[in-house]
């Protein structure tokens, strides 16, 4: 016959592979056997591989997976050598360990014609038999079977004669009936039948594919008499047919006595019964419930008639479908959701105030803002709520006050972290025709907490990123724009959404990163740091107790009096937040704890020389504002993401040819403010009686400690010209004296932001003189007096009146000398 054997590897290849100890065999596909096979060829003594539910016919091709270990080591050994084996079947199928008794005598010689080793450990091989053999003697038992053979010779008549000729004809038709009866083989059977020649191998090929037993297989196998092997296949064949038929005759009759009709009615009544036996609901029930619920919403007419419409689709869908799960998420979740579903709001504004101050501390602007808000909407009831964001430094109640809002309000909490928040789909919510479709958080959540009035915390604001999948910051302008937020359209939702009763209130630590239309949507209320009074009285109010609570004490185990409390903030804390206190003080309480739990003595009140034995050294040193009696050492005013911050500048100067070096991870604003300030210092040496010759004589360096932090923005111009200035003129910079503020090549001091950060930061520090540009007066009014209690505050217009309130007329206590000569400049 004539075959593609490539076509018959790949299908074998992708086909499932079936073994030794499995019960049901693919479809064997052949090859062309070699008729002409000589037995002389062929080895006397053979490695036998010993088979289950399976018999091998020359001329055969067949997948086999071996697992026994004897049969693993006889195939490799085999697939190395001349990959020649004999294939016997079993007598005995449980048998995993077969002797000589449990074998059939006739098996096949095969030749190994690709060995796979699977994944999971398994070796398989594809074999094709070759000629018949019969075992006359085991000779080897370890590590596998090996028997002494005889081949069997077989007979078959002249394939030209009637009797040959009307045997083949009869076992193709009967092969082809089968094929008729049987849809499920595939029609390439037919074209490889009509193509074979050999009566021996239609023989074989027809044996190797009948579905009866292994013994019934084995029997053909062991007929040398090509004919009357022929003979007995047709019975068999014949006795298939008649099982093939009746089978289809009983199929006929039933699909006959119940038509479609009945069918469908019987089927649906069976899944009506099984589904009332699992207290399920069928489509029907279903859309019937959906139908009641949607007659008590009070959605708007748009989506009422979408919703129709939505329902009506479900109704023409096959519940067995893909899609009917789909449809009926979405209807329930359009009922769900709350339309026009409200919380009445508290507008006791009395009320709300005590809320207020008795959960937060401090930060009068913002209540205030928050009261404002209220009693406007007390009195129009139907005012947009307005998009505010808390903007400051981590720690200083950002969040928490969302919560304090909502509970004053009487009004559902939402707490939503968009830090990191990177897909657009996050906002507006993927479109239905996705696998996996969800709506957007803003919709998600105001579907759980069931109410279209929500006060929603959007948090970390300034945390959103974007990438290929979209810009989410872009998706919140139309969540955060008071005209249009009434018209919302969600993607999953496919239905305009009302927001606009909705009190978003966003927050961030720096406005920097926020998307500019996105900020303008938002009132900006800025949070800035606590002074030392009121992180002493939120310590003491709302901070020990929680961690007294927290770490099971009670009240009276743990007393922490005010100096404890604020020595605990000047030496182990640097924050504008209460965070770090927290834990600090967690820190003191955990102490107490763990001696009440080990029953040893201890002493409620926390006394501020207890704080070193618990926390250990402090560790920030108040020295280092101390004064400072070496040149050109000043100290700056910075601002920074967790508030405000001290900022030394120190300048030397060395003997060389000029050259100016900075240092200190600066970024490119402070490298200008330098480049500004050494410009005007030498325009203007005469002023400070400075020979402009040493500009040229000596090199100047000026550095910026803590080297591992990076350093920028515009608030160190005078800080480190009056650095350069006094380490030229060597002159004493005033004590406890810090400066914030811009210069221009023309000498005038620029007004500087984050002032009320900086000036807590003075103070922690223990500045008591500060010097700011006069434009700058502005911020320090709207700072409460408390804050700059203390502080002397100087307002200058130019670096001149920098110069005269910074340094001092007597030199520092070693000054360095500096000389100019013609040739190089002399240090003594």
């Amino acid at each position: 016959m004539t075959y593609n054997s490539n076509n018959f590897l790949h299908q074998l290849l992708m086909s499932d592979i079936t073994g030794e100890e499995n019960d049901d065999m693919i479809p064997i596909i052949t090859l062309d056997p070699d008729e002409n096979v000589s037995t002389e060829d062929l080895p006397d003594e053979l490695p036998i591989l010993a088979v289950r539910n399976t018999v091998l016919f020359p001329g055969v091709v067949l997948p086999i997976t071996v697992s026994r270990k004897k049969s693993v080591r006889l195939v490799r050994k085999a697939h190395k050598g001349d990959k020649t084996i004999g294939v016997v079947a079993q007598k005995n199928m449980t048998s995993d360990e077969p002797a000589a008794e449990d074998l059939f005598e006739v098996g096949t010689v095969a030749k190994i014609l690709k060995m796979l080793v699977l994944p999971d450990g398994n070796t398989t091989i594809i074999i094709q038999g070759q000629s018949r053999f019969k075992i006359e003697e085991i000779t080897q038992e370890d590590p596998f079977l090996q028997a002494r053979i005889s081949y069997c010779t077989e007979t078959f008549p002249n394939k030209k004669s009637k009797e040959v000729k009307a045997l083949v004809q009869s076992l193709k038709d009967a092969a082809a009936k089968m094929l008729k009866l049987s849809p499920e083989i595939p029609q390439e059977a037919q074209v490889a039948l009509d193509n074979i020649d050999s009566p021996s191998f239609l023989t074989h090929f027809l044996s190797s594919n009948l579905n009866v037993e292994v013994a019934q297989k084995q029997q053909l196998l062991e007929v040398n008499d090509g004919a009357e092997r022929g003979t007995q296949l047709l019975e068999l064949m014949l006795r298939e047919i008649q099982l093939l038929e009746l089978k289809q005759e009983i199929h006929t009759k039933v699909h006959t006595d119940i038509d479609q009709q009945q069918r469908d009615y019987f089927l649906r009544q069976q899944i009506k019964v099984l589904q009332d036996e699992l207290g399920q609901e069928g489509p029907d029930q279903e859309i019937a419930r959906f139908r009641e619920r949607a007659a008590k919403k009070k959605w708007p007419e748009p989506v009422a008639k979408h919703f129709s419409k939505e329902i009506e689709r479900l109704a023409r869908v096959n519940p067995q479908a893909a899609e009917y799960p789909v449809a009926v998420n979405y209807l329930e979740f359009l009922l769900d959701l709350p339309w026009n579903e409200y919380t009445k709001d508290n507008f006791n504004l009395k009320r709300t105030k005590k809320i207020l101050d008795a959960d937060h501390y401090g930060l009068e602007k913002v209540k205030d803002r928050i009261i404002e808000y209220l009693a406007v909407l007390k009195l129009k009831q139907d005012m947009k709520a307005p998009i505010l964001c808390l903007y400051g430094p981590p720690g200083v109640g950002k969040t928490s006050l969302g919560r304090s809002v909502a509970k004053a309000l009487g009004r559902e909490y939402v707490r939503m972290s968009l830090g990191g928040v990177r897909d657009e789909a996050e906002i507006r919510g993927h479109r239905r025709t996705y696998v996996g479709a969800m709506p957007g958080k803003i919709i998600n959540q105001i579907k759980k907490i069931g109410s279209s009035n929500p006060v929603i915390i959007l948090d970390e604001i300034d945390k959103l990123a974007s990438d290929f999948r979209g810009d989410p910051s872009s998706a919140l302008l139309e969540v955060l724009d008071p005209e249009q937020n009434h018209t919302f359209l969600d993607n999953y939702l496919d239905v305009e959404y009302d927001l606009s009763k909705v009190l978003f209130i966003a927050t961030a630590n720096s406005l920097d990163t926020i998307q500019p239309a996105l900020r303008d949507r938002m009132e900006i209320i800025e949070l800035t740091g606590y002074t030392l009074e009121e992180k002493t009285e939120i310590a003491r109010r709302h901070l020990v107790p929680k961690q007294v609570s927290e770490h099971g004490l009670k009240e009276e185990d743990v007393k922490v009096p005010k100096a404890t409390i604020q020595k605990v903030i000047e030496d182990y804390t640097r924050e504008s937040g209460v965070r770090s206190l927290e834990r600090k003080i967690g820190q003191l309480v955990r102490n107490t704890a763990k001696l009440k739990a080990m029953e040893e003595e201890f002493t409620p009140a926390i006394k501020p020389e207890d704080v070193v034995k618990i926390l250990g050294s402090e560790i920030f040193d108040k020295e280092i504002y101390q004064d400072i009696d070496t040149a050109g050492v000043v100290t700056g005013l910075a601002w920074t993401s967790v508030g405000g911050d001290i900022l030394f500048i120190e300048s030397i100067l060395s003997r060389g040819k000029g050259k100016l070096t900075l240092s200190g991870q600066l970024g490119d604003v402070m490298k200008e403010s330098a480049m500004t300030a050494i410009s005007y210092l030498k325009a203007h040496a005469e002023l400070l009686d400075i020979d402009y010759r040493l500009f040229d004589q000596y090199d100047l360096h000026i550095h910026f400690p803590e080297g591992a932090v990076p350093k920028d923005g515009p608030s160190a111009g005078i800080a480190i010209f009056t650095s350069i200035a006094s380490v030229f003129t060597q002159r004493k910079v005033r004590a406890r004296l810090a400066m914030t503020g811009e210069i221009t090549l023309r000498g005038k001091v620029l007004p500087v932001g984050g002032i009320k950060e900086k000036i807590l930061a003075a103070r922690r520090a223990g500045i008591s003189d500060i010097i700011l540009c006069q434009k700058n007066r502005k911020d320090i009014n709207e700072i409460p007096e408390n804050y700059i209690k203390g502080l002397k505050i100087h307002y200058v217009d130019r670096v001149d009146d920098v110069v005269k309130l910074a340094l001092l007329k007597e030199k520092v206590k070693y000054p360095l000398k500096l000389t100019v000569t013609e040739e190089k400049p002399v240090v003594e």
